[in-house]
């Protein structure tokens, strides 16, 4: 049978035009007469069949397109490839195992219309590679029939193509604690003579792009049972690079007349520490397993990983001397985690030799890790907006995510001292250190989202009836107050204050360095603006404690058990009083910051009062608090020092203009901060 294939092959089947339309680009449309099938990389194998497109994209308005304008020569138009794939279902010998909302799983889902009433019309089974024992009757350290194999990209340089393939190869201790032998799970170096579009290759890909950006653990799977039956990692190459900048700006490393040699490079050795994590990682997503950013608050010591589906932060120390240590910023090997995640989602069961499901064994595993303390909790649950978890967050470290704040915060400040030059290589331009200054003074902001989330929390579980797991339960009252105590710390003066030392010697950019998304912002034009990226930190902060969700769930929280809960009042008086102080005169620069942070304050207050996804009374609330704000201030004697006169003249107008017409009005947009992720990150597309 000979179909024509041309135009089916031609269409935009990823929807680069829609993407393109909502994330602000303009419109862009496929130009069929230059478009064409690029047959170079249109491919049959025994398994699939690979059939690319070479697609032009066209638009009359380039105006606004200007992530295209970073990549094409020509903005008004865009060559695409997209890849449709036809891939031969497996044949029968799979045993589906089921989804649990506590394993660590993705789903595969399908709806069953002829499950009888009363069962469930949604099917769930995880996702999972196929894995059978060569001798059915075998119950420990079991042969695989065919052991799981991926492959690390050749064209992944050295040393980071080593620490890819050594990361992705800790999976095989999982799968030795699931009963299988050493070797089920194995990793090498792609042949030079292999395809990797080739489905029976699960692949470890190393790209390049315009910008650092996202991970991602993909797999393609039997939609009727979840067997994967190709993953596929792809890895950013410009992720190391990052990891070495925060290194730069931690440890201050080029003092005059020391030389750092490939073999003691201590950034280098971070920078693979993470690679081995994040191949690690990925490579997780493509065995079928999610996120658990819980896994951090489980007690253990620095040198134990808990779980690589984590997001872990760097760890970093003080050593004797008061200076940063990244000598254990991440640890090695897989998880206690991760070894609970694939004995439940590989351990095979046989009865009279052949593969069966026990559900009483896999129900075993999941009691067992959880009286161990173990906690899995997901994407959703861990976001730093809307998500009331305090146990899930990303890129945190700790069991108490208030005390290692506290901690982060001394770690940032000793590097802020060491700051300066000796960040930089000598012959580079002075105003990189604006650049390399980014990831330090932003240090504490993920640890910083991690505390907030404790105000407002709701400790849970994936709960299942008779699962005997705990119920919801609010934050402790102390525990709350505990955290915005400190969380309050982050918006102080003393830290995001720079010294004078630090900004006699940061030059404008000169040609050749110019302002990026990694940039600080900047009221000053060329020059560097230390009150905007103090403006910038405290948004980041503000911008997750005025959360609308948060808001109302304080305000519930407080009228249900109201001697154990704080009051949304009482965080907005904290907030606003912590602000308010000036611990020096007002002509100072400390002053200033704090100055620009009440502003930031007020406005973020003002976004809450107007924000209709907060409920109608945590916006009322916040519309009293800002009422009684410019009530006292108009009441009060008026501030003898000008510049904090003229500072205060200028509350008192916003907040007359918001009584006008509180509906209408308008807050201030928050300053942008450079977007820090990732840091090491992923985002998975299954």
């Amino acid at each position: 049978m000979l179909l024509d294939v041309t135009d089916f092959a031609l269409h935009d089947a990823f929807r680069v035009s829609e993407s393109m339309q909502r994330e602000g680009q303009g419109v862009y449309k496929v130009d069929a007469a230059r478009s064409t099938v690029a047959l170079d990389n249109t491919k049959v194998f025994p398994k699939n069949t690979e059939i690319e497109a070479e697609l032009t994209f066209a638009t009359e308005d380039a105006g606004k397109a200007r992530f295209v304008r970073d990549i094409s020569p020509d903005p008004r138009a865009m060559t695409v490839n997209e890849r449709q794939s036809f891939v031969e279902l497996p044949g029968p010998g799979f045993t589906p195992r089921s989804f649990s909302p506590r394993a660590g799983y993705f789903p595969e889902s399908f709806r069953d219309y002829d499950a009888p009433l009363g069962s469930p019309l949604a099917q769930q089974f995880i996702l999972r590679h196929r894995l059978i024992k060569r001798d059915a009757s075998c119950k420990s350290k079991c042969e695989a029939l065919a052991p799981i194999q991926y492959y690390v990209d050749r064209g992944a340089p050295e040393p980071i193509r080593s620490a890819l393939v050594e990361g992705a190869r800790w999976w095989d201790q999982a799968f030795q604690a699931a009963g299988w032998a050493t070797g089920t799970f194995k990793v090498d170096v792609l042949p030079a003579d292999a395809d990797p579009m080739d489905v029976r290759y699960n692949i470890i890909q190393w790209v390049h792009r315009y910008t650092r950006g996202w991970s991602y653990g993909a797999a393609i799977a039997d939609p009727r049972t979840g067997e994967i039956l190709k993953g596929n990692v792809t890895l950013g190459s410009l992720r190391g690079r990052q990891d070495y900048l925060i290194a730069e700006a931690l440890l201050s490393p080029y003092v005059a007349g020391k030389t750092i040699k490939p073999e003691n490079d201590p950034m280098l050795r971070m920078v693979l520490q993470r690679i081995r994590q994040l191949s690690a990682h990925e490579t997780g997503h493509t065995l079928g397993l999610a996120h658990n950013f819980a896994a951090s608050s489980f007690p253990h010591d620095s040198d134990t990983t808990v779980s690589v589906m984590d997001y872990p932060h760097p760890w970093v120390t003080l050593d004797k001397d008061g200076a940063p240590d990244l000598s254990h910023a991440y640890p090695v090997n897989i998880g206690v985690w991760d070894k609970v995640a694939i004995n439940y989602g590989y351990r095979e069961f046989d009865r009279s030799s052949k593969p069966v499901e026990d559900p009483a064994a896999l129900e075993t595993i999941l009691r067992e890790s959880e009286k161990s303390g173990l906690v899995f909790i997901t994407d959703e649950d861990a976001r730093p907006l809307g998500s009331a978890q305090p146990h899930a967050h990303l890129w945190d470290n700790g069991t108490d995510p208030v005390n290692e704040l506290e901690r982060v915060l001394q770690v940032r400040e000793a590097a802020l001292k060491r700051f300066g030059e000796n960040a930089i290589k000598p012959g580079a331009p002075m105003a990189q250190l604006q650049d390399t200054l980014v990831p330090l003074y932003l240090f504490h902001r993920y640890q910083t989202e991690a505390a907030i989330k404790e105000i407002g929390g709701l400790d849970y579980r994936y709960s299942l009836r008779g699962d005997g797991q705990m119920e919801p339960k609010i934050v402790s009252n102390p525990d709350q107050k505990k955290a915005l105590a400190v969380v309050l710390k982050t918006l102080s003066p003393q830290a995001l204050t720079l010294p004078e030392s630090l900004l006699r010697i940061l030059p404008p950019r000169p040609p050749g360095l110019p302002h990026t998304q990694e940039s600080f912002p900047s009221h000053t034009g060329l020059t560097f603006d230390p009150l905007a990226a103090a403006e910038s930190a405290a948004d980041l902060t503000l911008g997750v404690l005025f959360d609308p969700a948060r808001a109302s769930r304080m305000l519930q929280y407080h009228m249900r058990v109201p001697p154990s809960s704080p009051s949304l009042r009482e965080m907005l008086e904290a907030v606003s009083n912590a602000v308010a102080e000036r611990p020096e005169g007002g002509h100072t620069m400390s002053s200033e910051v704090e100055r620009a942070v009440e502003v930031r304050a007020l406005e973020g207050m003002f976004t809450l009062a107007a924000n209709p996804a907060a409920s109608s009374q945590a916006r009322a609330i916040a519309r009293s608090h800002l009422m009684n704000l410019l009530g006292r201030w108009t009441t009060e004697a008026k501030p003898s020092d000008s510049a904090e006169a003229i500072h205060r003249a200028a509350m008192i107008a916003r907040l007359q203009e918001f009584e006008k017409n509180p509906d209408k009005f308008v807050p201030v947009k928050p300053v942008d901060a450079p977007p820090g992720m990732p840091i090491g990150d992923d985002e998975d597309i299954y």
